[in-house]
C-alpha cells in the first residue's frame, strides 16, 4: 500500500521589484497565457466539456423536478 500522501508546501521568495518591472513581468505572463489559450483553447474546452456534469449524468424526462427526493 502506498504511503499516505501529504500536501507539498512550496515557498517562493518574491523579491521586491520596482513598479515598472512588476508591470512588465505581469504583461509578459499575461501574454504567455493568452497565446497558450489561443493555441490550445479547443483542447482545454474539450477536456472540461468531457468531464462536465452534463456529460456524466443522463437526463431523464420522466423524473419530476417538482417531486422532493425524500
Amino acid at each position: 500500500m502506498p504511503p499516505k500522501s501529504r500536501p507539498l508546501v512550496m515557498t517562493i521568495h518574491m523579491p521586491a521589484l520596482p513598479d515598472d518591472a512588476v508591470v512588465e513581468i505581469q504583461n509578459f505572463l499575461s501574454e504567455i497565457i493568452h497565446r497558450f489559450e489561443d493555441h490550445y483553447g479547443n483542447q482545454i474546452h474539450r477536456f472540461y466539456q468531457d468531464r462536465s456534469f452534463d456529460d456524466i449524468v443522463e437526463y431523464n424526462p420522466r423524473i419530476s423536478l417538482d417531486d422532493p427526493p425524500f
